[in-house]
C-alpha cells in the first residue's frame, strides 16, 4: 500500500509563493513552431485555477537537448495564458539573478513561468542522485529560498529523478498537484481493488514494459488474464511453438537492443507459471505485398511482418473486454496508422468505450488514438504519461512520488496544522 502523499487539499496556498512543476513538454510543428497539441496544457489547468491566489512560479521543460524541438518555454507560457485566460509572464532564465528579480517581482495571483529546465546541465546529469543530494543542486538552493511550497504536477515525470522534480523533497514541503493525484488515484483504484475480472490487455512494440506490466500484474494477483496483442503477442507466440517469422522477430530484437534477452526470460518464466492466465492470438493478419493476408498462429511462421490480430482473434478480445470488470490496456495491437492493419485497434477501443468495465488506457499512442476518435469521455482514465503510467502499473519505483511521501512524512504534520481553520 502506497504511504500518504499529501495535496492541495491539505495545505493552504492563498498568500503563499509556490513552486509548480509541470509537464507541458508537447509536439511542435518543425517548421513553425506551433503547437500540434494542447493537452498536457490543458490537464494542468485545474492546478492552476486551485492557485489563483498564489504567486506561482513554474519550472518545465521542452523535449531534450540535440532533438529539433529542444526550444525555450515562451511560446509555452503564451499558450497557458491563452487557455488559461489569465497573463503568464516569462523570463529568459531558470534560477540566475534575473530570474529571482522576476519572482520578486511578482505580486500574488501573478504566474511566472522559468525557462526550459532541461537547459540546466544539472537536471540533465543528476539523475542518479539520491534526493539529498540533489538538494545541493544550484536550482534547489536558489529556488527554495524563495518559495514556501512545492507543487508537483508533472506526472508524465514522475518516473524521473532530477533536481526539478525530487530535489526539493527536504527542501520544502512538497504536495501533489490535481493532475498528479488524478493519475494516482485512478491507477491505484485499477491496481488495489479492481472490479473483477480484471484483464490487462498488452500490445504496441515496447514490449519490454509491457511485459513488466504482465509480470507485477499477475503475480500480485490484480490481473485474472494478460491478452496480448502486437509486439507483445509476436514475442509470447515464438515462445510458444508458432514462430511468427524473421521479419517480425528480427523487427523486436533491434527495438529492445540489450533488453532483448532480459525480456525473453521473464516472459518464458511467465508462460510457465502462467499457462492459462495468459491468451494469445488463435490467428494474425500479415502484410504482404501491402496486402492484408489473415493466417491461423498453426500455419506460421510467414517471411512476411505481423502488422495486426486476425479477425477471430479481435472478435474473442472484444468479447473480454465488454465482459470485464477493469481493463487496462497498453499499446496498440497492430500497426493502426496502415488502413489495412487499424481493424484490430479500432475494434480493441471501441469494445473499451462501449464495456461497462473501468477503463485505464496507458499514454503515448494509444491515447492519442482514442482522444482523435472521441472515446476520451468514455473511458475510466485516460493517462497523460506513457512511461511514467506503465512504470507505475509495473510496480517499478517512481521517483516523484517516492519523494511527495518522504516530503509527507517530514513536513506533513506541521502542514496539516496550519491548514486547519483557526478556533
Amino acid at each position: 500500500m502506497m504511504e500518504r502523499v499529501l495535496s492541495l487539499d491539505d495545505v493552504r496556498v492563498e498568500g503563499r509563493v509556490v513552486l509548480l512543476r509541470i509537464d507541458i513538454n508537447s509536439p511542435l510543428d518543425p517548421s513553425t513552431g506551433a503547437f500540434l497539441d494542447v493537452t498536457r496544457i490543458v490537464e494542468i489547468l485545474p492546478t492552476m485555477h486551485r492557485l489563483s491566489k498564489s504567486k506561482v512560479v513554474i519550472l518545465c521543460h521542452q523535449s531534450r537537448p540535440g532533438k529539433r524541438d529542444f526550444t525555450t518555454t515562451s511560446g509555452h507560457a503564451r499558450e497557458l495564458g491563452r487557455l488559461l485566460g489569465r497573463p503568464v509572464k516569462w523570463v529568459n532564465d531558470i534560477y540566475g539573478d534575473r530570474a529571482l528579480l522576476a519572482i520578486d517581482e511578482l505580486k500574488m495571483g501573478e504566474i511566472l513561468m522559468l525557462n526550459n529546465v532541461r537547459m540546466d546541465e544539472e537536471e540533465m546529469s543528476r539523475n542518479n542522485d539520491s534526493f539529498e543530494l540533489l538538494a545541493d543542486s544550484e536550482m534547489v538552493q536558489r529556488l527554495s529560498g524563495i518559495a514556501d511550497i512545492f507543487v508537483n504536477d508533472a506526472f508524465a515525470c514522475a518516473h524521473r529523478n532530477s533536481p526539478s522534480m525530487t530535489g526539493f523533497t527536504y527542501a520544502l514541503p512538497c504536495v501533489a498537484g490535481e493532475l498528479m493525484k488524478k493519475e494516482i488515484d485512478a491507477l491505484q483504484k485499477a491496481l488495489k481493488n479492481p472490479i473483477r475480472p480484471c484483464i490487462a490487455v498488452l500490445g504496441g512494440i515496447k514490449i519490454d514494459d509491457s511485459i513488466a506490466v504482465a509480470d507485477n500484474m499477475l503475480r500480485e494477483g490484480t490481473a485474472d488474464e494478460v491478452w496480448a496483442t502486437g509486439g507483445v503477442a509476436n514475442l509470447l507466440l515464438s515462445l510458444s511453438e508458432h514462430y511468427p517469422g524473421s521479419p517480425s522477430m528480427s523487427f523486436l530484437e533491434q527495438e529492445l537492443g540489450d533488453a532483448w534477452w532480459p525480456t525473453v526470460e521473464i516472459a518464458k518464466k511467465l508462460l510457465l507459471d502462467f499457462p492459462d492466465a495468459i491468451i494469445l492470438p488463435v490467428d494474425v493478419a500479415a502484410n504482404v505485398a501491402d496486402n492484408r493476408v489473415d493466417m491461423k498462429v498453426e500455419d506460421l511462421p510467414i517471411e512476411a511482418p505481423i502488422f495486426d490480430l486476425g479477425v477471430q482473434s479481435i472478435l474473442k478480445l472484444s468479447a473480454a473486454i465488454r465482459s470485464a470488470g477493469t481493463i487496462i490496456l497498453n499499446g496498440p495491437a497492430g500497426v493502426f496508422e496502415l488502413d489495412n492493419f487499424a481493424f484490430g485497434t479500432i475494434e480493441m477501443l471501441n469494445a473499451c468505450a462501449e464495456s461497462s468495465a473501468y477503463v485505464v488506457i496507458g499514454g503515448g499512442h494509444t491515447a492519442t488514438l482514442v482522444g482523435q476518435r472521441g472515446l476520451a469521455g468514455r473511458m475510466g482514465h485516460l493517462s497523460t504519461g506513457g512511461g511514467a503510467c506503465l512504470d507505475f502499473i509495473a510496480g517499478r519505483n517512481m521517483p516523484a512520488i517516492s519523494s511527495l511521501t518522504e516530503s509527507a512524512a517530514r513536513f506533513g504534520i506541521d502542514i496539516i496544522e496550519e491548514n486547519q481553520p483557526q478556533a
